[in-house]
């Protein structure tokens, strides 16, 4: 730590606006510059507020209660515990720096000799404080932007890093974008300044100001500057040719410990599209928020990747709803003749599978006939069995799944998948991520009493995820930033049933009907067990529109009134009328603008010299 040299003016700082230009001099030759290296803590919640500090460059996290999720970030000419230095006590949160950053400190001792020669100082921040204190009370801050403004390319694996790649990813991004490797890095840093000094610190968090992103490229091995890329990032996208060797490389081990898992992404290469397999290989030692398949002659593929990077990557969410999922492919073959494309898809029980066959590239004409094979021809939800671990026979119902899920798993899907199930192991939501699509899609869609719960290795017990999560938005927002297409269905509010309960027969006469052709139809006609369990699901929708951030967009198609929850006979009736009401409604929705629905194409960024 030394007396300040940072250059940065106090006037940029807003609670000093109210002092002279004298009186913030006196303040500044008071302030020291203190480097801090990333994921070193500046302020911890809890402590006493013993001095103030000023943010010069960097960036830096704002946490509560041991949260890792941020509830706020801080950049350049941003004051830390300036409240609870000035007002006396402890802090209030804990602040880490998310890259190497410099900032200004004033202890208080400093700050105490100083007012006593100049009360003036002490008056005119006291004002200030009060002012930002009152203005606190009636609004809120911005939540933290998603987006990394720095990314830095290490290579992964036994794998070199392709600079094909690096120039496709350098157009993709949008706005202006700095690329930055050791050789270029001699023309922005000091003359002579060492890669871990304060000046080559202040250089390079400069470049920030000046560009939309700035793209270090590390070196092969790990040298000085390859840590340094590292400790500069906001995300580190660790890259390699799938078919190349997985084991960790030292870039990687140094990322892993550096930066938390949510900062760090895999992306494997590929030379063309085509069938993935052994992805698991790559996963099983790394401790990643997401893996991305790109291949290199797929413009789309580097655009996907760059939309995640941005935080505009759109997802499709799919609600469960028994014989009603149907609908999901007639909206879907809507959005594609509209030109919507996802970056990643998701649900719960039958959208699960919907969004499934998606995912794997299936065109919705061919879901349909899959729908029909499966639920008609083969009748998968209509062979009963004797009632000790379901109605249904399960091993008909999993064969006729099996033929079009089985031998896939989730990481090897080009588009990002998700299922979701309930757990009633840990009486929590089980989010599927990894492993065999077929046992998702069917943990995700295991309806309790018809279907026995679909139990793990590890000795889980999964059943649908209509139970605690039927549209699981909230789940797609953990996983990404960006607008999201959402599907719910809406059952009758105020539907009766005029059954009269007293004349449900009991066991013997029950039987007695079933077995007896011409007494069938003296049975009351109330709803089965299937449609009471899936109306009990379905009612169980969690408020999700609670978690709809402005720039989803939630519909909701109509079902006919006639139309029961397993009535999958009449999936091809509900997909094309979905299909007619889902044309005329995305055109309606995007003449308006809507922001879920607009093109994913934004002009090429422009590489600029550092």
């Amino acid at each position: 730590m030394s007396r300040d040299a940072s250059g940065l003016g106090l006037d940029a700082v807003e609670i000093f606006h109210g002092l002279t230009a004298d009186e913030r001099a006196r303040l500044a030759a008071e302030l020291h510059t203190l480097s801090l290296k990333r994921g070193q803590t500046l302020v911890r919640q809890g402590e006493t507020a013993d001095a103030l500090f000023i943010i010069v460059t960097g960036r830096f996290a704002v946490t509560l209660d041991g949260n890792r999720i941020p509830i706020a970030e801080l950049g350049p000419g941003q004051p830390v515990g300036e409240i609870a230095f000035l007002a006396g006590g402890v802090r209030t949160a804990t602040v880490t720096a998310l890259r190497d950053s410099l900032v200004l400190r004033l202890g208080w001792a400093d700050f105490e000799a100083l007012s006593a020669k100049s009360p003036s100082i002490w008056r005119t921040l006291t004002v200030t404080l009060a002012r930002r204190l009152a203005d606190a009370n009636v609004s809120r801050p911005p939540p933290p932007d998603p987006r990394p403004r720095t990314l830095a390319l290490i290579r992964a694996g036994d794998s070199a890093l392709p600079p094909a790649f690096v120039d496709r990813l350098v157009d993709a991004l949008a706005g202006n974008v700095v690329l930055l490797d050791a050789q270029r890095a001699r023309d922005v840093l000091p003359a002579g300044a060492a890669l871990d000094s304060t000046e080559a610190t202040r250089a390079l968090n400069a470049l920030e100001g000046r560009t939309d992103y700035v793209l270090y490229l590390a070196d092969p091995e790990l040298t000085p500057w390859s840590e340094k890329t590292i400790r500069q990032a906001d995300l580190v996208l660790a890259t390699a040719w799938h078919a190349a060797g997985e084991r960790p490389n030292r870039l990687e081990r140094l990322a892993a410990e550096l930066l938390p898992a949510d900062a760090q992404r895999l992306v494997l290469l590929h030379g063309a599209r085509g069938t993935i397999t052994g992805t698991a290989r790559w996963l099983t030692d790394r401790r990643i928020a997401m893996h991305h398949h790109v291949a290199l002659g797929e413009p789309e593929d580097i655009a996907r990747l760059s939309r995640f990077i941005h935080g505009t990557a759109r997802g499709l969410v799919a609600c469960g709803g028994g014989a009603y999922c149907a609908a999901h492919v007639g909206l879907y073959k809507a959005l594609q003749q509209t030109g919507v494309a996802f970056d990643m898809m998701g649900g719960t029980s039958g959208g699960s599978a919907m969004t499934a066959a998606f995912a794997m590239g299936t065109a919705p004409d061919d879901v349909d006939r899959a729908t029909h094979d499966i639920f008609v021809t083969n009748r998968a939800m209509r062979r009963y069995t004797w009632p000790r671990y379901s109605l249904l026979d399960h091993r008909h119902f999993d064969d006729q799944l099996a033929r079009y899920y089985r031998g896939v798993d989730i990481e090897d899907l080009w588009i990002p998948y998700f299922a979701v199930s309930t757990n009633l192991t840990s009486h929590d939501l089980h989010r599927h991520r990894r492993g065999d699509l077929w046992a998702a899609v069917r943990a995700s869609g295991s309806m309790p009493v018809l279907l026995p719960p679909y139990y793990t290795e590890d000795g889980h017990m999964l059943v649908d995820g209509a139970i605690l999560d039927n549209v699981p938005v909230k789940v797609m927002h953990e996983l990404k930033s960006g607008p999201n297409v959402v599907v719910s269905f809406s059952l009758p509010k105020h539907e009766r049933f005029e059954v009269d309960y007293s004349a449900l027969p009991g066991r013997g006469d029950l039987l007695k009907r079933i077995v007896t052709p011409w007494l069938r139809g003296t049975l009351p006609a109330a709803p089965g067990v299937g449609t009471v369990l899936m109306r009990a699901m379905m009612a169980n929708r969690q408020e999700f529109d609670r978690h709809l951030r402005p720039e989803d967009l939630l519909l909701v198609p109509p079902i006919p009134p006639d139309l029961g929850l397993l009535d999958w006979h009449r999936h091809s009736e509900l997909m094309q009328g979905t299909y007619q009401w889902a044309v005329h409604e995305l055109a309606r929705l995007q003449a308006a603008g809507h922001p879920a629905l607009a093109s994913s194409q934004r002009p090429p960024s422009q590489l600029q010299p550092a």
